[in-house]
């Protein structure tokens, strides 16, 4: 049976109009990003980036990495603040890729929605380009979606990928650590973006409202929920650049603590038969961690797992270089401070949940949280 009457895209829920007007929008926040290295500016079908300067390189190794923000856009939507989710999507990405020593130079995006709202659409991008001018990196491209019946008509979910380049001897990873490193922390801004799921189900349970003051946190819940992730991209390459790895001396390694936590994630940058003793004493856990642990009653174990609970990137270092580093990170304002330091692996039990061997399919070393919590 046909229809009465002509069914159109924009009648099946899709507004082409409204793409557009978004990306007039959001051109000049995009723009703002590119160097004279991007070629041909916003709207093409694909981003275009010269990569000249990898001629000087002995041996360029190209690094990427693909991420998302989570269900923290959940509490964007409810809030009805987009301009900050950008933080959270670049710092997934970009420092991921920071960790092998990588510059990251360019960055795309991935936007689909229920509804094309042009300054929504504009506010997220916005955002991100913001975010990409603090990591250094050019937002060269991106797409918005729109999937109606799929996603509510307020609803919203970002990703992204970027592509970045560090010359082969100057790699960093777990072959670079050694017996007698020092471990870095660095602090967090506050939740970042992962365990929300965990974060959303006990404010819930408790009946809390975003907008409910909390002394504790001298804002709105809502407002720290929707902290933005601090980016380290920058901080960490002008760390290895300040403390290069000659003469095994410098930095070797970095750790991005996201999803699996602290320990979960140093692992992964150790090498079989070394082991990190990080000391909790060492941070006091902000004010945020402690208000979910109560009102949810999670466990310890949890918690560490799910929750960056104050440390959002660390750095392993030579000793030798430990204040060194640490005065460079405060200097560029990233509050920093030892919290532990490498040996070789203990003959102490392995048992229990203060002990990490590997992770996320690595058969890496091990990490060991001893003390409590300043």
């Amino acid at each position: 049976m046909t229809s009465n009457s002509p069914i159109t895209y924009a009648s099946a829920g899709v507004d082409v109009e409204a793409g557009d007007r978004a990306v007039e929008l959001m051109k000049d926040a995009v723009r703002a990003t590119h160097g004279p290295q991007v070629i041909g500016g916003v709207g093409g079908f694909a981003g275009l980036y010269d990569v000249s300067r990898l001629l000087t390189y002995r041996k360029p190794l190209l690094a990427t990495s693909t991420d998302g923000v989570g269900t923290k856009v959940a509490i964007a939507q409810a809030m009805d603040i987009h301009d900050t989710i950008g933080f959270d999507l670049v710092g997934m990405v970009v420092d991921d890729i920071v960790v092998v020593g990588a510059e990251p130079l360019f960055m795309t995006d991935y936007i689909a929605c229920g509804k094309v709202v042009p300054e929504r659409i504009a506010d997220i991008v916005r955002g991100i380009a913001a975010a990409c001018s603090v990591a250094g990196t050019a937002l060269v491209g991106g797409e918005t979606a729109e999937h109606p019946g799929l996603l509510g008509e307020h609803e919203y979910d970002v990703a992204g990928a970027a592509t970045g380049v560090v010359e082969a001897d100057s790699l960093l990873g777990p072959d670079r650590v050694r017996a007698g490193d020092v471990v870095i922390g660095m602090a967090s801004s506050g939740l970042h973006s992962n365990g929300y799921s965990l974060v959303r189900r006990i404010i819930n349970q408790a009946g809390w409202a975003l907008d409910r003051q909390v002394s504790e946190l001298g804002r709105t819940l809502g407002e720290e929920l929707l902290e933005p992730t601090r980016v380290y991209a920058a901080d960490c390459l002008d760390l290895a650049r300040f403390l290069p790895v000659a003469n095994d001396a410098g930095v070797h390694g970095f750790s991005h603590v996201t999803g699996g936590g602290l320990a979960a994630n140093l692992a992964r940058v150790l090498p079989h038969g070394l082991e990190a003793t990080v000391d909790r004493s060492t941070w006091e856990l902000p004010a945020i961690f402690k208000l979910v642990a109560e009102l949810g009653a999670v466990p310890l174990p949890d918690l560490e797992r799910t929750l960056n609970l104050g440390v959002g990137m660390v750095a392993v270092v030579s000793a030798p270089a430990a204040d060194a580093a640490i005065a460079r990170l405060t200097e560029r304002g990233v509050p920093a401070w030892v919290m532990g330091q490498i040996a070789a692996a203990s003959n102490e039990s392995t048992d229990g949940p203060d002990y990490v061997q590997g992770a996320k399919g690595v058969d890496g070393g091990s990490v060991r949280l001893v003390g409590q919590y300043a």
